[in-house]
């Protein structure tokens, strides 16, 4: 049974997964938010609303070192890690259709070892405020058999264009997740690092 995160929690991975995590994929979901305009719930279920209907997030992660210093980053722009630990699936420009909008897949057993934290964010890379997004999520499952360790529901709507969803780190040799949740505002990850390295 995958544990629901509450803002600022911190996880161990492995005790939550009953096991030695090696693979992780990093899942995020959204929908657009249902207007008036849209026809309200059934209007959102199906589409309706005209130009409306899809908000482009995009997810990111920076990868850091006990210095707080980036070291490399994974987005639509650079969809893999130059060491190849981190392979983004690529851009859902829409929100549409259930589960997983985006995925990043991490191999934490091939992570550098100078690589102390991974900060994961999501930006509305077309200027779309949050008010637009519902259902957001993301969520760790381990690769290795699909079952979901870890979910944090995003219910922070508001004017903000981006949030700084989660940290991924090392600590006395294990891998912990710290949920962070933090409102921002930038189309791309290198609008958000003045706010992102702080969490780092």
């Amino acid at each position: 049974m995958a544990v629901s995160l509450q803002k600022g929690q911190k996880i161990s991975l492995d005790k939550e997964a009953g096991t030695a995590l090696t693979r992780i994929k990093m899942g995020l979901g959204w929908d657009v938010a249902s207007t008036p305009k849209s026809g309200g719930f059934l209007g959102s279920l199906f589409g309706g609303g005209g130009s409306n209907d899809s908000i482009d997030l995009d997810a990111s992660c920076i990868m850091f070192d006990a210095s707080k210093q980036p070291i490399d980053a994974i987005w639509f722009g650079q969809l893999q890690s130059k060491d190849g630990s981190i392979v983004h699936t690529g851009d859902n420009r829409t929100g549409a259709g259930d589960g997983d909008d985006e995925v990043i897949n991490v191999d934490l057993s091939r992570i550098p070892a100078h690589v102390q934290s991974l900060v994961f964010t999501v930006n509305s890379f077309t200027g779309q405020t949050f008010e637009k997004v519902a259902n957001a999520f993301c969520r760790i499952v381990n690769a290795g058999n699909n079952s979901e360790v870890a979910r944090y529901n995003l219910s922070a709507q508001g004017g903000h264009t981006a949030l700084i969803l989660a940290k991924i780190y090392r600590h006395n040799g294990e891998w912990k997740m710290h949920a962070i949740g933090e409102i921002a505002s930038g189309r791309t990850f290198h609008d958000l690092m003045p706010a992102i390295t702080p969490h780092a």
